[in-house]
């Protein structure tokens, strides 16, 4: 082993060393600054001494034979490659490095491999501003941002201390400079990968992919060497709203060529087309008018898509969403995600459509109303609006209004009077009169809740009778009169008086007696057509019947005015 020398020569400033270190040395140190072998002697605590074959011994810490955090493996009696720094003082220490001599050997293969143009293998370290650092065994390197894929990566944690190839861009000895690019690496292969893929791609061929980035609109695959896009749409057959909820970036997946373009090299990719389509057969898991259970995939304004399974989706449109709640938006009615009940009302399974109907599942609520409330049943329920033809109540239940017409308020007054007595909130009864499926109708009636007063009357009076009314209205065009205070009649201008010149409604006076002959009886109305004249004029045949004819020798005028005398007679008896 080589020994450090001791001198005893007086020091005498820069000068007296210079001169002391030739005496020692000899004039030649032209090893300094070289690399030079040397042997390890023995490990002294955290530093190596080694015999470099000089006339003194050289000390090189340990940490700088391993990496960060780990254990130099070294032992006495390795021979290792050092790096001759400098003579550190005046005991003839060697300052040795054995970094720099891996980073002297790296430089020296590393220019070989740029000036062949050949690929280097290193590992990224760190990032750094504007990019990275790579250990090309023991020389660093910067790795640009935009030299580290082919795509930018939000993350390179999976890259940090994985051995990776790199393409040497630039090198400068002088300031110690190296650039080197991985994405050159990865062109270059997936240039040879993609032409040889590209030669064997078809339409319809099945491949191994690797998920290698996500969208909004799809997932692009790495097919070894050439990427295509898996587009949303084509990913499942059931309704996928982002690929993240199928698929993540990283996963391994078979995936079916389904179009590919020669002139772009555009290759687009179907997984759902590797899985067997669950509209085969639809038109005979649904048949029409069975019902099902689904869940709101999607709301629209015009309806809702509601998924049966996995796959498959039919419509329900606003139309079809509810018996009463007509004119609004299917919000208003179901939220996404809510289960609920349909029935299937159609299916065309070619053009993978499906029409479903809520309503049709829940029961017709008219049908199930007339059920149970047969026309006469009495009802109560809170008037809801009042409109210029009458009032809409709720019904027992809540889901549907009845009507209650204006001529069906009151026997005695006029609808549009009688509805001044009634305001909207008011909770009234009522009789059912009718129930209307088809036009999905309820008529009520609240004067039907008493007798028709008029009815008794209306059963006694016929066709023909002569009745005595009571003057109500006067018009232009005829009088309105009341029968027995109940019933009301209505004798036209031209019933008023057998004469033209008396046929003039102003003869008359409200409250005034008159007898009248009934025309017609209208009994769903309550109303009487009357007639003056065809009373007179039949008056005025029976009187010609009882007091002889012409012939008999007497006058028409003898046998009216007798009629006449008879009926004043009549008159005042009275």
């Amino acid at each position: 082993m080589t020994t450090s020398r001791q001198h005893s020569a007086p020091m005498g400033g820069d000068e007296d060393f210079a001169s002391l270190l030739d005496t020692y040395l000899g004039a030649d140190t032209s090893f300094a600054g070289s690399i030079i072998s040397g042997l390890v002697l023995r490990i002294d605590g955290d530093v190596a001494v080694v015999d470099v074959g000089l006339k003194s011994e050289g000390r090189v810490p340990l940490r700088e034979f391993a990496l960060p955090g780990e254990t130099a493996e070294l032992h006495a009696g390795d021979r290792i490659d050092l790096f001759v720094e400098r003579y550190e003082d005046q005991d003839g220490t060697i300052r040795l490095s054995r970094e720099k001599a891996r980073r002297e050997e790296a430089w020296v293969v590393l220019e070989k491999s740029h000036a062949a143009n050949q690929r280097v293998t290193g590992a990224i370290l760190g990032r750094v501003k504007g990019g990275f650092t790579v250990d090309l065994g023991g020389a660093v390197a910067f790795l640009p941002g935009s030299q580290v894929d082919t795509r930018p990566m939000r993350d390179v944690g999976p890259l940090m201390g994985s051995p990776q190839p790199f393409q040497i861009l630039k090198m400068d000895r002088g300031r110690g400079n190296i650039v080197v690019s991985r994405r050159a690496v990865l062109e270059e292969a997936r240039a040879e990968q993609r032409g040889e893929l590209i030669r064997q791609l078809k339409e319809g061929a099945v491949l191994d992919g690797v998920v290698k980035n996500l969208t909004d609109y799809g997932a692009f695959v790495d097919l070894g060497g050439v990427d295509g896009l898996l587009h949303v749409t084509d990913i499942a057959w059931r309704r996928v709203s982002h690929p993240s909820e199928v698929l993540t970036v990283g996963q391994p997946l078979q995936v079916q060529v389904i179009r590919f373009n020669p002139e772009t090299q555009r290759i687009s990719l179907g997984l759902k087309q590797l899985m067997a389509d669950p509209w085969d057969g639809a038109a005979l898991k649904y048949p029409v008018g069975a019902r099902f259970r689904g869940r709101v995939a999607n709301l629209t304004d015009y309806g809702a898509f509601v998924e049966l399974e996995p796959g498959v989706e039919g419509l329900v449109h606003v139309s079809e969403m509810s018996w009463t709640k007509t004119n609004v938006h299917p919000g208003k009615i179901v939220a996404t995600s809510e289960e609920v009940d349909v029935m299937v009302l159609d299916v065309d399974e070619a053009k993978r459509r499906i029409s479903l109907g809520m309503k049709q599942a829940q029961g017709n609520p008219w049908e199930l109303f007339l059920e149970t409330n047969p026309p006469g049943t009495e009802v109560e329920g809170e008037i809801r609006n009042i409109t210029e033809f009458g009032l809409f109540v709720a019904l027992p239940g809540g889901a549907l209004d009845g009507l209650v017409h204006l001529s069906d308020l009151s026997w005695d007054q006029a609808g549009e009077e009688a509805v001044a007595n009634f305001h909207k909130g008011d909770v009234v009864k009522a009789k059912v009169l009718d129930v209307d499926i088809a036009k999905q109708r309820v008529s009520l009636g609240i004067k039907q809740l008493q007798s028709d007063p008029a009815a008794e009357v209306l059963d006694r009076v016929r066709k023909g009778d002569i009745v005595t009314t009571v003057v109500t209205q006067v018009q232009a065009n005829g009088i309105e009169v009341k029968v027995e205070d109940v019933l009301t009649g209505f004798i036209r201008r031209a019933e008023l008086a057998r004469d033209r010149e008396e046929q003039r409604p102003d003869r008359f006076a409200v409250g005034q007696r008159v007898d009248a002959r009934i025309v017609a009886v209208d009994r769903a109305a309550r109303r009487l057509a009357l007639t003056i004249k065809g009373k007179e004029i039949e008056e005025d045949r029976q009187a010609v019947a009882e007091y002889g004819s012409s012939d008999s020798g007497a006058s028409l005028g003898d046998i009216l005015g007798a009629a006449i005398r008879r009926r004043n007679q009549a008159v005042s008896e009275e």
